[in-house]
């Protein structure tokens, strides 16, 4: 079920046995019909990647309550507030703010409930920034800037002065195949748990800043400022997605997803970076100035 506005990411055979629905799902949550289309479809697994209110968790989770078939839901490690300890684990008091990790927090609490009453049971899997070929990816600077990856724009990837910020990265189609896999879990899941997906260490920036410069057979060049001067350079909207990375630095355990769903991450954050960024700069989404890139030449654009 998606907006149809695009084409499956990768290409198969298999689409031609997949029934695909097109629905809006802001549209119908506003009209409170969402849930009942999904309920119509008699789902053995509900695997619901873009709920991010508390209202329109309710709403699946009202109508799908007859027939109870086990509710995955995509949350985020943005449940957590800055890290006080780390790596995070699922047990650590939920301390989320903005209106995205808050949101994802009560959906959480919501679904433990729901879970523990009787009702849908349900599985939360919190993934860390979820990056893959054909999006923007957040870069060594914390942010969406293009212009980090252009030797021209001279945007250092550790600006930012809070340099101990932890990155954590799965891949997207990691996210996927957490989805199906998490299908395995038995129909009543004890009391709800959430697990989180994500590689198994997280990277500082410093660390992403030297690894990015690896790739072009170079060594990082750090420059620290203030946040004033950051947002000068960066402009306000990029600082900010920085602040908003930096200000967390989670660093989220892995253990109960390797326990509970035998979670096993193919990909580290530079392994994930690296292919974003591959397919940026062959699609003329990214400019490095013409640099060979691990075997993909680009041109100015």
């Amino acid at each position: 079920m998606s907006r149809g506005a695009r084409d499956p990411y990768h290409a198969s055979a298999q689409w031609g046995s997949v029934t695909r629905v097109t629905v809006d799902r802001d549209a119908e949550d506003e009209a409170g019909t969402f849930g009942a289309r999904v309920a119509e479809l008699r789902p053995d697994v509900v695997i619901d990647l873009i709920c991010f209110t508390a209202a329109s968790a309710r709403q699946l989770t009202g109508a799908l309550r007859p027939s109870r078939p086990l509710l995955i839901h995509c949350g985020t490690i943005w449940v957590h507030g800055p890290a006080l300890r780390v790596p995070i684990t699922e047990d650590e008091p939920r301390t989320a703010y903005g209106e995205y990790g808050t949101g994802k927090a009560e959906i959480e609490a919501l679904l433990h409930r729901e879970t523990l009453a009787g009702g849908v049971p349900a599985v939360v899997l919190h993934p860390g920034h979820i990056s893959g070929p054909g999006w923007p990816v957040i870069t060594p600077a914390g942010n969406l800037d293009p212009a980090v990856w252009d030797p021209a724009g001279h945007r250092a990837a550790a600006r930012a002065a809070r340099q101990r910020a932890w990155r954590a990265e799965p891949r997207a189609r990691g996210r996927r195949g957490a989805g199906v896999r998490a299908g395995d879990v038995p129909a009543r899941p004890r009391s709800g748990p959430a697990s989180t997906w994500s590689p198994r260490q997280a990277m500082t920036l410093r660390g992403l800043a030297a690894g990015v410069a690896g790739w072009f057979g170079r060594e990082p060049v750090l420059e620290f400022t203030d946040w004033t001067e950051f947002e000068r350079r960066a402009g306000s909207e990029h600082a900010g997605a920085t602040r908003d990375h930096t200000m967390r630095s989670i660093s989220a355990s892995i253990d109960r997803a390797r326990e509970v769903l035998g979670y096993a991450p193919r990909y580290s954050t530079l392994d994930a970076l690296h292919e974003a960024l591959a397919w940026l700069v062959a699609n003329g989404q990214a400019d490095v100035g013409g640099q060979e890139f691990l075997g993909i030449r680009s041109s100015r654009r």
